[in-house]
């Protein structure tokens, strides 16, 4: 039952719908058990911090997003097997440039549309991508940490599989169906009371918000209102009235998930009128970077000037994300999110230009729109109390295949970026946002450094494989509980506790999700919760 869609016209707003709805959480007027214990327990939800995901989807290949550039594997030795190097069609190469410096990361303006070597960014080892060079002042702002190697225990390499343990939280269980962010807004204890905690905006509810206890909500379409596939005309908004009226009103005998539905009965109602507020129109996409006089949201043709590539998917996503990003800054939701599809890059994968190239445009402008669009327009919350988070079933293998592109791997990279993160400052001391990918600068001991050449981390699974060495639960778990305020005891990390509860790995010694430790479900050395938060 919490996979409806709210979709909503401005117009189909303006009847009186809410007849009879009033009655609909007659049973509901006491604080829900969950809710008392999550306001004794923790600060979801009431802190005034948000979470805004987008879902890679298909698999980014993280070795051309954040490149160890200073690796001679990645584009400078020879495989002996094969007498070529590992991609020799879609590696990025260097500039003219020391990559070994440090200090920012390199962004030389606007007009580099054309720039096709790997941008430093400046920790001595690791470069961006040149379609992602948006992030460079994001990055340089301190507003930007770059995890790499990010993956879970005895990886999958099945789209459908991974993707799912990635969105429950509990790698190798495949009857969970409840997510990760679902469970954050059932232990907030605020969906049982507000009409909006979690959204996603895309064409289907995903299972990081989905659960049986609790109403989280996705729009298809943001402008338009098919409530049943009802029309709108005058008949079809009376023909609703009266179904809904009617359904709510009837009388019932108390049953299982009662209260449930009449929550979302209330819900439908009250998010209507929530959304009727907002101006989700493509005329209403009004917003502009004052720096480059770009729209921070090319959801069409003519408002894109080339920070990214046209085309109906990325259309797709900017007017996805818009709509995200003005449900959080417009409503009381905590988690709202999109995902973007394209990334399983297994031909003509492109180097500098090219598909992979083009979907990182997407990524890269994305984050930097979203920084400008919470700084020049807070309204319920601003960029210092947003976290944009990326998410991405695997990486992709370190060695080019046959076709041009690149296959189903193991550890990944996360984005993370917002005005609370820890990231590259001089003023305090941070000399680096990159974490995992800086050489034997690395801020870990050994083993989890980045070892370079043919026989190095690139391949220290099967020969071909990145291998991780932070958890995503412990990346998703920081923002938890340092962001939204889950509650939990540093002291005790295996102790019962929100976060706990939301990620159960966190019970488990064994997974070393809090601290460093080592994962005996694979007998790996993890990091555990990383400082970029």
């Amino acid at each position: 039952m919490n996979d409806f869609n709210i979709l909503t016209r401005r117009a189909f707003l303006d009847r009186s719908f809410k007849i009879g709805l009033g009655v609909a959480l007659a049973t509901l007027t006491d604080i829900p058990f969950v809710m008392k214990r999550a306001l004794a327990e923790g600060n979801i939800g009431l802190n005034g911090k948000k979470i805004l995901f987008i879902f890679l989807r298909g698999a980014n290949d993280s070795l051309n997003s954040v490149i160890p550039i200073q690796d001679s594997a990645y584009n400078g030795d020879i495989n002996p097997a094969t007498d070529t190097v590992i991609r020799p069609g879609i590696a990025i190469g260097k500039d003219a440039i020391d990559y070994g410096a440090t200090g920012p990361c390199d962004y030389s303006g606007q007009a580099l549309f054309g720039y096709d070597k790997a941008i430093r960014l400046g920790n001595g080892f690791a470069a961006l991508h040149p379609s992602l060079k948006y992030l460079a002042p994001v990055y340089n702002a301190g507003d930007l940490a770059l995890i790499h190697r990010v993956g879970y225990p005895k990886q999958s390499r099945s789209h459908f599989d991974s993707q799912n343990y990635w969105e429950t939280g509990e790698p190798g269980a495949n009857t969970v169906k409840d997510g990760i962010f679902y469970r954050a807004m059932l232990e907030s204890g605020l969906a049982q009371t507000r009409p909006l905690t979690g959204v996603s905006v895309q064409s289907a509810l995903p299972l990081l918000l989905r659960g049986s206890e609790a109403a989280m909500t996705n729009l298809t379409d943001p402008t338009r209102y098919e409530l049943l596939g009802i029309p709108n005309s005058t008949a079809g908004k009376a023909k609703a009235d009266y179904h809904l009226t009617l359904g709510n009103s009837m009388p019932a005998t108390p049953k299982k998930n009662r209260d449930l539905l009449a929550l979302q009965y209330q819900n439908l109602s009250n998010t209507l009128s929530i959304f009727g507020d907002i101006d989700f129109t493509d005329s209403g996409n009004t917003f502009v970077d004052p720096d480059t006089g770009y729209h921070l949201f090319p959801a069409t043709d003519a408002k894109n000037s080339g920070q990214v590539d046209t085309g109906s998917s990325s259309r797709t996503l900017f007017t996805n994300l818009k709509a995200a990003a003005l449900v959080l800054n417009k409503t009381d939701a905590i988690i709202a999110g999109t995902e973007v599809g394209g990334f399983d890059t297994h031909n003509t994968q492109g180097g500098p230009t090219g598909t992979h190239a083009n979907l990182q445009k997407r990524i890269g402008w994305a984050i930097y729109g979203l920084r400008k669009y919470f700084q020049n327009h807070a309204d319920k919350v601003n960029w210092d109390n947003l976290i944009v988070v990326t998410l991405s079933e695997f990486g992709r293998t370190s060695k080019q295949n046959n076709s041009g592109g690149t296959d189903h791997a193991e550890a990944g990279c996360m984005f993370v970026a917002g005005g609370s993160v820890k990231g590259y400052s001089l003023a305090a001391g941070r000399t680096s946002a990159v974490f995992n990918c800086a050489g034997a600068m690395d801020p870990v001991t050994n083993p989890l450094v980045w070892n370079t050449g043919l026989s190095g981390s690139m391949f220290a699974i099967s020969n071909n494989y990145l291998r991780r060495t932070t958890d995503y639960r412990s990346v998703l778990g920081r923002i938890l509980r340092k962001h939204l305020g889950a509650q939990f005891n540093e002291s005790d990390p295996v102790a019962e506790s929100q976060l706990g509860r939301i990620i159960p790995g966190y019970r488990d010694a064994n997974e070393s999700l809090f601290g460093a430790g080592t994962a005996t479900r694979d007998n790996t050395p993890v990091t555990g919760e990383l400082d970029f938060i």
